[in-house]
């Protein structure tokens, strides 16, 4: 499980315009760069100094990091074996410098992603492993419908899982200024998992951002969390193994709440006097609140009047599909931090469960084209909010800030970007000048 996934998060975003990729055309580099299947790794040239090193020569910060690496706990032999694959690539580092995050509305994206296939899949895998399944649920209390969803949006149960070289990909972002300390972990946890004796380094092939597995797990994830089901630790080969595993990382790594659920679908009665301001995941009622506004089963059906605490979530405002997310809801933003990606992955897992197809909208839910969301951005910069990276994409700080502007301007605060909005920001006088420095990006 990656630091904010994105990298695995472009790989779902790349099938839901070309389908499902086989593992052996995900992120082709050249064939300079990548491991031959039995032989050792090409040096690749270093880089120039890099600036957050002092400027010490990749070598010297190697030598460092494998000091660190055996001061740590990591054998002589373990490092031995790993110290051919220790190395540079330009390529990997110009991947993540690159990554580019598409925008894409809920309903088509957990439309492809949520298909009726990868569901029956999912319900597949859990009758062909009942037994490790029915474990995993005992000892961690995670459905396995859960566990099923993420395995089937992270790598099609196994098919996708990357081709390029762990070690040489940790090692380069380890380098690498932007998220260095991040990776220098991850590149010594990659070691211990070698040491340990789950895997060679001639098999730790994954994602260009050092993912491993089926379910995609970072090495810091891989070595806590990895469990023994089927032999010795194996995620990238062993079912049994990634079901374990996915499930304690979820219980004990997300928080999982046993016996709770995370996601339904709900609907909202029509009334311009919804308050729309309350529809946010940092907001929780009580469901007989809910069913008070006027919120029901997407049949029409009464929610049950308890206290059982929810929120509304409209990822695509007031005119899309609505779902009550619970206190389980926080592992699927944990997970992935993209709202689209984690209620994907939250409505999958009901659907494998044996819920129904979310019902969808009975019109197009306008969606500003990405021009004009950058803008927004930008004028939300303006007025003194802090969106994260103006880059055109609806994150949880851009949302916040639109509901804000639409209560300041009396507009239904649903946190769906709207060209009225725009138009209101637009404005001579809307938006005065924010005190203080610029907000971040």
């Amino acid at each position: 499980m990656p630091y904010l996934s994105t990298a695995r998060f472009i790989v779902v975003l790349l099938a839901l315009w070309c389908g499902p990729l086989p593992a052996s055309a995900q992120f082709v580099a050249p064939a300079n760069r990548l491991v031959a299947a039995q032989g050792k790794p090409t040096a690749v040239p270093a880089p120039r100094a890099a600036s957050c090193h002092a400027g010490a020569s990749f070598d010297k910060f190697l030598a460092e990091l494998k000091a660190q690496a055996v001061a740590s706990g990591v054998s002589q032999r373990a490092m031995a074996e790993a110290a051919p694959y220790l190395v540079y690539d330009q390529g990997i580092v110009n991947r993540d410098r690159g990554q580019r995050v598409f925008g894409q509305v809920f309903t088509e994206f957990a439309g492809r992603m949520a298909a009726s296939y990868r569901m029956q899949q999912g319900q597949a895998r859990i009758k062909t492993y009942a037994a490790a399944f029915s474990r995993a649920e005992k000892e961690y209390g995670v459905p396995p419908a859960v566990i099923a969803a993420f395995w089937g949006l992270e790598s099609d149960f196994g098919a996708n899982m990357g081709n390029l070289p762990t070690l040489r990909s940790l090692v380069s972002l380890a380098y690498d200024c932007r998220r260095t300390q991040m990776f220098q972990d991850e590149t010594i946890a990659a070691l211990k998992i070698i040491d340990r004796g789950d895997l060679m380094p001639e098999e730790m092939v994954g994602s260009w951002a050092g993912e491993l597995g089926q379910t995609q797990f970072l090495p810091t994830h891989y070595f806590t969390y990895a469990v023994d089901y089927g032999g010795h630790r194996n995620l990238l080969h062993s079912a049994e193994d990634v079901i374990g595993s996915t499930a304690n990382y979820i219980a004990n790594g997300l928080k999982w709440r046993r016996g709770e659920p995370w996601l339904q679908e709900a609907r909202v009665a029509a009334s311009t006097s919804f308050p729309w301001d309350q529809a946010d995941l940092t907001i929780q009622l009580p469901r007989s609140k809910w069913m008070q506004l006027g919120v029901t089963y997407p049949d029409g059906k009464p929610l049950p009047a308890d206290d059982l605490p929810a929120s509304l979530l409209l990822p695509m405002g007031r005119s899309g599909p609505a779902f009550l997310a619970y206190a389980n809801f926080a592992a699927y933003t944990e997970w992935n931090n993209s709202l689209i990606y984690s209620t994907t992955a939250g409505y999958l897992a009901a659907r494998i469960a044996g819920a129904p197809p979310m019902h969808r909208p009975t019109a197009p839910v306008a969606q500003l084209p990405f021009n004009e969301l950058r803008e927004l951005q930008q004028l939300l910069v303006r007025a003194g909010f802090n969106v994260g990276k103006v880059d055109g994409v609806m994150g949880q700080q851009s949302r916040t800030a639109v509901k804000a502007m639409q209560i300041k301007f009396g507009l239904p605060a649903d946190s769906w970007p709207t060209a009225e909005l725009l138009a209101r920001m637009r404005g001579p006088r809307a938006v005065p000048p924010a005190p203080g420095p610029a907000a971040a990006r």
